[in-house]
């Protein structure tokens, strides 16, 4: 795997309390820029642009989530990080999982931003699969413009119309190459459910009640596995809580890491 671009990491440095920010989908680190904020005065802030996001977008054969992990895993053992608190959003959570699973003694504390152990449903994998298809027809400008508003809560859509309009222009400057390999590797990841019945460390599942992404019957068909777990659910949010409802996911986020680091 090629070397870590420091342009693909930002590192407030400083307290050896360290949480780690995994961005979703067509996002990068940068829709994590104001939700961290508060967290810089008291921990040390690591948030990772994944392979074919941001400024990640050295070529790759793969996009998997084992790949992504990896890069996670270089660029923490790059910045000297022993343990981390895990903090992935949608497919971020997917590569927390898969860093977990073959680096669990590097993880102190797990949190599933709307995010989920189990592997695509067949309907969800022919979703997939039909989406990769769209794109290559249709481009992913178009793609796009569809796909944002739906990740907020019907009733946040028209408040939320700047927060929608940045998701949307990440995702535009995104190469639709990487794009596609991501759609492939959420597709074909695997079932890492067992990730969370032999987590030694706590977890933290936040799930939005209108979230249709990562369903709340999906995160209550897990969210027991682990031996120690806190669950938020939070009503009138769907996919993207840290715009939806940045204090109570802030604070929850917040009360899970003091009990831990």
């Amino acid at each position: 795997m090629k070397e870590i671009d420091l342009q693909t990491v930002s590192d407030s440095g400083g307290s050896d309390k360290v949480l780690v920010f995994l961005h979703g989908f067509c996002e990068s680190k940068e829709v994590w820029e104001t939700f961290v904020q508060p967290f810089r005065e008291s921990y040390r802030v690591i948030a990772i642009d994944l392979p074919g996001f941001g400024k990640n977008t050295a070529p790759r054969l793969s996009y998997s989530m084992e790949e992504a992990a990896a890069y996670v895993h270089k660029v923490l053992k790059n910045l000297e990080i022993k343990k981390c608190l895990l903090v992935g959003h949608s497919m971020g959570g997917y590569v927390a999982l898969a860093f977990a699973e073959k680096h669990n003694n590097m993880v102190n504390g797990l949190c599933l931003f709307h995010s989920s152990a189990l592997p695509d449903s067949k309907e969800k994998k022919a979703t997939r699969t039909k989406t990769i298809k769209f794109i290559k027809k249709n481009g992913l400008s178009v793609f796009m413009d569809a796909f944002t508003a739906p990740l907020f809560s019907p009733v946040n859509r028209k408040y939320f119309a700047k927060e929608i309009k940045m998701l949307t222009a990440i995702g535009k400057e995104t190469l639709p190459e990487a794009v596609i390999g991501a759609i492939k590797g959420m597709r074909d990841r695997k079932k890492r459910t067992k990730v969370l019945k032999d987590a030694r460390y706590p977890v933290l599942f936040i799930a939005g009640k209108d979230d249709q992404a990562v369903t709340l019957e999906q995160t209550l068909a897990q969210c027991y596995l682990p031996a120690h777990s806190t669950v938020v659910f939070l009503a009138k949010t769907a996919h993207q809580g840290m715009f939806e409802k940045p204090v109570e996911t802030r604070n929850a986020l917040r009360s899970f890491a003091e009990g831990i680091l």
